[in-house]
């Protein structure tokens, strides 16, 4: 049963009990007409009123299609029947229907609406020429519909990270982060085209699996208009069409996890809207320091919405806002029975500190704003222009006695980054053969770093000499400025052969001055109907990440229990890398395709993060060199009501000699690693992710897994953590609930073999403390459409 704080079973009881009288309701469903409701794009229609007749014309039901298109009919005798659909704005359909003992083919009825049509045609065809701005042309796409989305578990409750740890080659991490072919983050969110500015790294997930209609990963050599942030690019095709309805979900489950949501979009003339919010609130907001099921001290809260406005100015022309916000508070989880050390004890004046009784806390703020005009002139040339802003906060709030006596420093931190730009992209349609592509990006970023530190005075041996004092270390640093152009051209050399080629010229002003000219050539090769060969390189050029500020002078806290282990602190540069990628994809039939991918990475100041002092914020330091290459499997089969998935990714990343930020770093790490290779933390030798979706009568049951071998641990990451598992089980059906109309119950089982493994142990080049991944879990699930 579930953990629930009490109070909570009234609210779970009725949704469970609801889901188990769906499912054990299944044979009755067999005798059901079902069906949907589309208009002429295919595009599912809700609100749609429906009435089944009898052949001399009685009314035997009445029914109302769902958010998804979705209606019912349950207990009508066998015999022949006539639906008849309507929706304003749009002409009466109908549809015939044999019902016998062992049930019904599912219908579908197809709505013709001519000025609705016309506005859909041109939205439509405006999606098509958006994502004609941004060829893939030689690099790795993993695709992630809604519905697949859906088909997980815990579906759109999913969060984003979980998401994206389906595709092939993404190792997970604490704190919420994710690897990508052995990359440190270095991911780049686009969001209907547009960059989404980096901000700063903190425990929540500020987007949302709810608003997203296709989640793209993207890996590889890429082509020319992708820059900075290479190592993954998720490109986030929002929900941009919508009749007229909603869903509200209400989630939750154990370790007191309460997560209600609300989605609403409509359509009114050239206007379409759409608008989501969530707030989630549970006992488990940071993985575990223990392997306990129950975290202490682990309470958030977060809340989360997205809009999108979208404005028809003529078949041609669209104007297109979106908006989206997120707030945090995390308890950082304690770790009890640790040891304070005794001087400390003695100078803040404490004769000891129960580690389970530390109260620190994080706050995380995040918010953004999109603004594009995209618009066709002529038959062959397509645009889209926009400006963007992005704000993003954490907050550190120590506790100011016991991070004193176990760390010798209680640091209250404060970072932001508030980033403006603007965004072009347009491409050219030549001729037959030729298709140039050009943009431009640039962005200013002005950047804050807080810091009020209590430590206490020691003397060159190390003991306390005075009482405690707090240090001020302020920061900022305004104007930082990134800009890049790129022009390239798609060529269809033969119907089999397309060639990509183009370069792109990046330039930044931040903490230090640089800039790269970057070639980039992709090849993609249609041997046969069913097999496809692509080659790629890329020239790639990505900045640290500015907003991570390190103290300004190491000589502030000279002489105290802060002290670095070496005043050595040069400043982290940009990362400059040649990418090689090889792959072939076959469909083995119209349901199941397989691919293999291969990719080599040479780098020059390889760019990694690690978690420095008690904060949980992470900092940038490079590495001279890194190498960084491996080996993807991807398999996929879908049918209608059947659906497979299976990856596994070969990955080594490599790296030696720390060159900046070595104040961070014990002599002995820098020593070794200017030396030898070392494993970066975040390598992680296999990583595996596998799933199956199958519909019988009318309840989807799912299931998926994750599996790593082990992130780096030890000293210079020379060992590695042992390998895990984990296992989610789910199932969820809509069905009809008299006055209440359509609902959809939902079960899901997170980690079914109640698996206790380690991501983090504590130990390794930049890592803090250990973290555990979560212990089993049930979640119930109760959503009305409407």
């Amino acid at each position: 049963m579930p953990s629930i704080k009490k109070g909570a079973g009234a609210v779970w009881a009725p949704a469970g009990f609801a889901f188990a009288l769906a499912v054990h309701a299944a044979p009755a469903a067999a005798a059901d007409i079902r069906g949907t409701v589309a208009d002429a794009l295919g595009q599912p229609l809700a609100a749609a009123a429906l009435t089944l007749k009898t052949p001399d014309g009685q009314v035997a039901g009445q029914a109302r299609s769902d958010a998804s298109g979705q209606f019912a009919f349950s207990g009508a005798a066998p015999g022949t029947y006539a639906i008849l659909a309507n929706k304003p704005g749009f002409q009466t359909g109908t549809a015939i229907v044999n019902l016998t003992a062992q049930g019904a083919a599912p219908v579908k009825i197809t709505l013709a609406s001519k000025e609705a049509l016309e506005i859909s045609v041109a939205a439509e065809r405006l999606n098509k020429a958006r994502s004609g701005l941004s060829p893939q042309t030689g690099g790795s796409v993993y695709r992630l519909a809604d519905q697949d989305i859906q088909a997980l578990p815990e579906g759109a409750n999913t969060s984003f990270n979980q998401v994206l740890l389906q595709a092939p080659g993404v190792a997970n991490d604490s704190f919420g982060q994710l690897h990508v072919r052995g990359d440190h983050g270095n991911l780049q969110y686009r969001i209907n085209g547009v960059i989404l500015p980096e901000g700063i790294s903190g425990f929540g997930q500020a987007l949302d699996s709810r608003f997203a209609q296709r989640i793209d990963l993207l890996t590889g050599a890429l082509p020319a208009q992708y820059g900075y942030r290479t190592a993954g690019v998720v490109e986030i095709e929002t929900k941009t069409r919508f009749d007229q309805g909603g869903r509200l979900d209400l989630y939750g489950g154990s370790r007191g996890t309460v997560n209600p949501s609300i989605e609403y979009g409509n359509t009114q003339g050239n206007l379409s809207y759409y608008v989501t919010g969530s707030f989630l609130t549970n006992d488990a907001g940071i993985e575990n320091p223990t392997s306990s099921s129950s975290p202490i001290h682990d309470r958030t809260e977060q809340s989360k919405g997205f809009g999108y406005l979208s404005y028809l100015i003529d078949p041609t022309t669209r104007l297109t806002a979106m908006f989206g916000t997120y707030d945090g508070k995390f308890q950082i989880p304690n770790n009890p029975g640790q040891t304070a050390t005794p001087a400390y004890l003695t100078g803040a004046g404490v004769a000891g500190f129960d580690s389970s009784k530390l109260d620190e806390r994080q706050r995380e703020s995040n918010r953004y704003g999109i603004l594009a005009l995209q618009s066709s002139i002529g038959a062959n040339f397509d645009y889209q222009v926009a400006l963007f802003t992005r704000y993003t906060s954490v907050r550190f709030n120590p506790d100011p006695v016991g991070d004193l006596v176990f760390n010798g420093v209680a640091s209250q931190v404060f970072r932001s980054s508030s980033s403006t730009g603007l965004q072009g992209d347009g491409t050219y349609r030549l001729n037959d053969s030729h298709t140039l592509r050009m943009g431009l990006f640039a962005s200013t970023e002005n950047i804050r770093s807080d810091n009020s530190s209590t430590v206490f005075p020691v003397d060159a041996g190390g003991t306390v000499t005075g009482a405690p004092y707090t240090i001020v270390d302020n920061n900022a640093k305004n104007g930082n400025t990134l800009m890049g152009l790129y022009l390239q051209d798609e060529w269809r050399a033969t119907d089999k052969l397309t060639v990509n080629y183009g370069l792109r010229a990046d330039q930044m002003d931040a903490f230090v001055k640089a800039g790269q000219l970057s070639p980039r050539l992709g090849l993609v090769y249609k041997a046969t109907p069913e097999t496809t060969f692509h080659a790629s390189y890329a020239r790639y050029f990505t900045p640290p990440p500015t907003e991570l500020v390190s103290p300004r002078t190491l000589a502030l806290f000279s002489g105290t229990s802060n002290a670095a282990s070496n005043m050595q602190n040069d400043p982290v540069q940009p990362e400059r890398s040649h990418y090689f990628d090889l792959g072939m994809s076959h469909q083995l039939t119209p349901a199941f395709n397989v691919g293999v991918d291969a990719f080599y990475k040479q780098v020059t100041n390889l760019l990694d993060e690690g978690q420095f002092g008690q904060a949980l914020i992470f900092s940038p330091f490079n590495y001279a060199q890194g190498k960084i290459y491996g080996i993807e499997l991807t398999a996929s089969y879908k049918t209608d009501s059947f659906s497979a998935y299976a990856n596994l990714a070969r990955t080594t990343s490599l790296a030696k000699q720390i060159t900046s930020a070595q104040f961070n770093f014990s002599q002995d790490e820098l020593d070794y690693i200017a030396n030898h290779w070392i494993h970066t933390d975040h390598d992680q030798k296999y990583t595996a992710s596998a799933g199956v979706a199958y519909t019988w009568l009318g309840t989807q049951y799912s299931a998926d897994a994750i599996y790593g071998s082990g992130l780096r641990r030890g000293f210079a990451n020379t060992e590695h953590l042992p390998s895990y598992v984990q296992v989610n089980l789910g199932a969820n059906r809509k069905f009809q609930a008299g006055e209440l109309g359509t609902l959809e119950g939902r079960v899901a089982v997170i980690n079914v073999f109640d698996r206790v493994y380690e991501l983090r142990d504590g130990s390794g080049v930049g890592v803090g403390a250990p973290q555990f991944g979560p212990r089993r879990g049930l979640f119930l699930g109760l959503s009305k459409l409407f």
